[in-house]
């Protein structure tokens, strides 16, 4: 049945919902879907409880945890056919949503007005969030939109780093995290440059850090000169003293 006002509304985490998918597709799920059975398939404890429920609000199984057709229809598309498949059912599960938004085209705000008569409602940023990854694993999100479209047939332009926010990032940088500190409006243009690329919402994936950690020895040995530390208690490198 399609998720609506009138019941709870799905909030689990869209990775849980997609990893269960996946698990099914690969290696198949027993006919009836319970906790036990979520955690054995990947599902962390807590989060067993509210992605059984999502997989109810979505249609994927029964009441009494059976797995119903839509769930084996996906289960058997074809690797063409999977993300055609999925919109079919998202926009059938989401069909009292898609009355006041278009997942292709809607932004954040438009998407968490449509939820907000949606229980529970502590949940509702939640709901949006699932919403926006099942979408996108669909192909079907707002992303597509901001992603640099082909020119003539030719792949799509790389993006230039972006460097404005040079000055906000290095002026929040704690100058005490350098062991030879300097002002923060001091620091060194090279590094200033590669603080201001890390990202203001505080998250990054795993690709994005380890571009990071990899610069940033690079960045803070062209930025400070490595010399030899002075000799403890004024004493030579002999060993006597001045």
């Amino acid at each position: 049945m399609p998720v609506t006002a009138d019941s709870p509304a799905p909030y689990a985490p869209g990775s849980a919902i997609l990893g269960v998918l996946g698990r099914h597709r690969s290696k198949g799920l027993p006919p009836v879907v319970d906790l036990d059975v979520l955690t054995r398939a990947g599902v962390p404890e807590t989060l067993a409880p509210r992605t059984l429920q999502a997989l109810r609000a979505l249609d994927l199984i029964a009441e009494d945890g059976r797995l119903t057709d839509t769930f084996e229809g996906l289960r058997l598309a074809s690797e063409a056919d999977y993300q055609q498949r999925m919109g079919d059912w998202l926009r059938n599960a989401y069909g009292d949503v898609l009355t006041y938004v278009e997942p292709e085209t809607a932004t954040e705000v438009q998407l968490r007005d449509a939820f907000r008569t949606y229980k529970p409602t502590g949940q509702q940023t939640r709901m949006v969030s699932l919403f926006q990854a099942l979408f996108a694993a669909a192909g079907l999100a707002p992303e597509r939109q901001r992603q640099t479209p082909k020119r003539n047939g030719t792949a799509p332009a790389v993006k230039p780093k972006a460097k404005p926010l040079v000055a906000s990032l290095a002026h929040h940088t704690p100058a005490r995290a350098f062991a030879n500190p300097a002002p923060r409006d001091r620091l060194p243009p090279a590094l200033a440059g590669l603080l201001a690329s890390l990202p203001s919402d505080g998250h990054w994936t795993q690709a994005q850090r380890d571009k990071f950690m990899a610069a940033f020895p690079v960045m803070l040995d062209y930025s400070f000169t490595i010399v030899e530390a002075p000799a403890a208690g004024g004493e030579h490198e002999n060993g006597s003293t001045g």
